[in-house]
């Protein structure tokens, strides 16, 4: 559930074998298989969204415990952007991706061994690990394999085409698991078999795709990604990691307990029904990320921070009113809120870090949206211990409420002008 800025293509770096000629036919098919990949494995990263309520059903889970599971997955992308993110940049991309696939294919394996929650708790761990792997490199491998392609070219087709892998991956999990769940039988193993078998399709594609980084004469010395918040604009930082967390907030509620809420609450306990929920709010924010590329960072994080409140503030009217269309239609519009709201977040970040600094700002980032992720889902699991689910979520939203304000607040207070600096730093260069 990342998104990240390109680093720059290595094309010319030298040792290794030489790549193969810019524009060739090679790089185009390379670029679709990676993308393709790249919707696959993150898709899978939300197969058991709409299967928490049948693992509650059968053994006994509360909604707290679902969240713990959950939380154990954004500890694992954590734990891997800080130690393996950036490994691709000498290690090659297409090794990277085929490793990170193939711990997606042991999480698999692992959800097909057994039920219990020991093995759920480290079949999420993995998973985590492998998406944590993936993203910054997927992404990079598509700038990369783009560039090749269509020298010279916009970018707008790798922006539309990573976004739609990424986000639009995320909601296309819960809604193929969802139908395979609620319309073939074994609903706890046929959905992981299918994403197996896809992940074993997509490995052997990616092993024929071009390589974008050659290996370096020397192998640099490893260490862990750098984790930096320090970057001049303290206040257009802050508000950035804000805005980052209250997105994945959204994001975590939907891939986590949102399943459930339409299950108990709203009384509709259709698998398909709550697949098509949660991939209408990933729908929602992989479209707005593509139809705004053009609006500056200001005007998205004004449009997100307004769309994600007015969005979660429906989605609880819909639960106290017990009306699914109502919950619909917030969480869709939370969802827009949220999608524009973190790609603000990226370009404020991006356009204030120095470029030798900027992925220790990104990786910063990154780690607090994961907490936004995890942490507001852990505690609405736990609130759930003793008041309903809609109080619960009644609270949160408070928060939230109060969490946006600060970023609009902060957003304002920023020396650099916040989002906005990045739009004046694109002008001047241009003059």
């Amino acid at each position: 559930m990342t998104t990240s800025t390109p680093e720059r293509a290595r094309l010319s770096a030298p040792g290794g074998p030489p790549p193969a000629p810019a524009g060739s036919a090679r790089h185009g098919i390379g670029f679709w298989t990676v993308a393709v990949a790249f919707l696959i494995a993150m898709a899978f990263s939300t197969v058991p969204t709409p299967l928490y309520p049948l693992y509650e059903a059968r053994d006994g889970f509360s909604t707290f415990m679902v969240t713990v599971v959950f939380a154990v997955y954004a500890v694992g992308v954590t734990v891997s952007l800080v130690l393996a993110g950036h490994v691709s940049d000498w290690a090659g991309r297409r090794r990277i991706l085929l490793a990170a696939l193939f711990l997606e294919l042991v999480a698999a394996v692992l959800f097909l061994t057994s039920s219990a929650l020991p093995m759920l708790l480290v079949a999420r761990f993995v998973t985590g690990l492998g998406v944590g792997m993936l993203t910054a490199t997927a992404t990079a491998h598509l700038h990369e394999l783009h560039a090749a392609h269509r020298p010279g070219a916009p970018a707008q087709r790798f922006e539309i085409v990573s976004t739609a892998a990424n986000i639009g991956g995320l909601g296309v999990g819960p809604l193929v698991a969802g139908f395979l769940a609620q319309y073939v039988g074994a609903p706890l193993r046929v959905p992981y078999v299918v994403f197996a078998v896809l992940l074993v399709v997509v490995m052997a594609a990616l092993a024929l795709a071009p390589e974008t980084v050659q290996a370096p004469p020397v192998r640099p010395r490893y260490r862990p990604q750098r984790v930096s918040a320090d970057h001049g604009d303290r206040a257009g930082y802050v508000a950035a990691a804000a805005a980052a967390f209250s997105s994945f907030a959204v994001f975590g509620l939907f891939t986590s307990i949102a399943a459930g809420f339409v299950g108990h609450t709203l009384g509709h306990p259709s698998r398909a029904l709550a697949g098509v929920v949660v991939c209408a709010v990933f729908g929602g924010a992989a479209l707005a990320q593509t139809l705004t590329h053009r609006l500056p960072p200001r005007a998205k994080m004004t449009l997100g921070l307004l769309a994600e409140a007015v969005g979660f503030l429906t989605l609880v009217v819909g639960m106290h009113t017990v009306d699914l269309a109502t919950f619909l239609t917030g969480g869709v519009v939370a969802g827009v809120g949220a999608g524009l709201l973190f790609k603000a977040a990226v370009g404020t970040v991006v356009a204030m870090a120095a470029p030798a600094r900027r992925s220790e700002a990104l990786a910063s980032l990154f780690l607090i949206a994961y907490l936004g992720l995890s942490l507001p889902a852990v505690g609405i699991g736990v609130a759930t211990l003793s008041f309903s689910a809609t109080t619960a979520m009644t609270w949160f939203a408070g928060l939230l409420l109060l969490l946006l304000s600060l970023v609009a607040v902060l957003g304002r207070r920023s020396p650099g002008g916040g989002p906005a600096r990045l739009t004046r730093g694109r002008r001047s260069s241009r003059a």
